[in-house]
This record gives structure tokens, sequence and C-alpha cells, in this order.
């Protein structure tokens, strides 16, 4: 819970509770501190035996971590019912994303007339009556 709490952090809030409550009262809020995270901790646990025991047996071995969308996706990925890891080494986006690049700067390298097989992509393409963007039926205010 404190790890992250160095030796100076931890001086400084002693010096600053001694400075605060004073040295005779310092003791008694230590206990009543204590004491509250100590209910604290006692009411959590006994909200989660009461959430497991009201989901089922099918939810035995539920781990409220699991709700951390970090630890799920940690947990899932150790899993690989789906077979993730074969999906995400399988595809390379930085190679993918490369191969793109170097069909559109070769596209625009070409000269406009040199190939058949290019595309110019200024000229707007000519639509047919079935490519002709249909007409929207009327707004019915009374239906929405």
């Amino acid at each position: 819970m404190f790890n992250d709490i160095g030796t100076f952090e931890l001086l400084t809030i002693v010096v600053l509770a001694v400075l605060v409550f004073g040295p005779d009262k310092l003791p008694k809020v230590i206990q009543d501190t204590m004491r509250m995270i100590r209910k604290v901790r006692e009411f959590s646990e006994s909200a989660k035996q009461d959430i497991r025991k009201e989901l089922g047996p099918e939810f035995k071995d539920f781990e409220f971590e699991d709700l951390n969308p970090k630890t799920f996706i940690r947990k899932q990925m150790e899993n690989d019912e789906l077979g993730l890891k074969e999906i995400r080494n399988g595809f390379d986006l930085k190679k993918e994303m490369a191969e793109v690049a170097e069909a559109v700067h070769s596209s625009e390298a070409e000269p406009a007339g040199s190939s058949g097989a290019a595309v110019d992509m200024r000229k707007k393409p000519e639509l047919t009556k079935k490519d002709a963007p249909q007409e929207r039926p009327p707004f019915d205010a009374d239906a929405t």
C-alpha cells in the first residue's frame, strides 16, 4: 500500500502529525486511525463475500481485481483461448503501413499518362442511375 513512500516523505508525515496533534494526542490518533482502517477492511471483505455468495457457484473463482481493464486484458492474453497471440504476432502494423505508404508514393510518382492501370484520382467518376443517391424519405417529427 505504501510502496512508493520514501524515507523523507514518511519522516515529513511524522513531523507534521506531531506538530498538528501534539505528542500527547498522537498515540490516540494513531490508534483511532488504525481501528478505522481495520473496520473499512472488514467491511470491504464482508461485501466481497456477500457479492460472491449472490453471484452463485459459477463465479466462485471470481476476483474483483479482474474488473480492472488492464488486469482483465492481461489475464485474457495469458489464457489465449481465442488465439490472440497468433493474430498479434502475425500482424505487423509498421510493415502494413510501410506497404501502404509505398503504394501511395509510387502512384504519385508515375506520370499521369504513362500507365493504363493508373487512375487519375482528381477526375470525378461518372454516376450511373443505380449509383445515384436515393431520395431521402420525408422527415416525420411525430415518429421520432
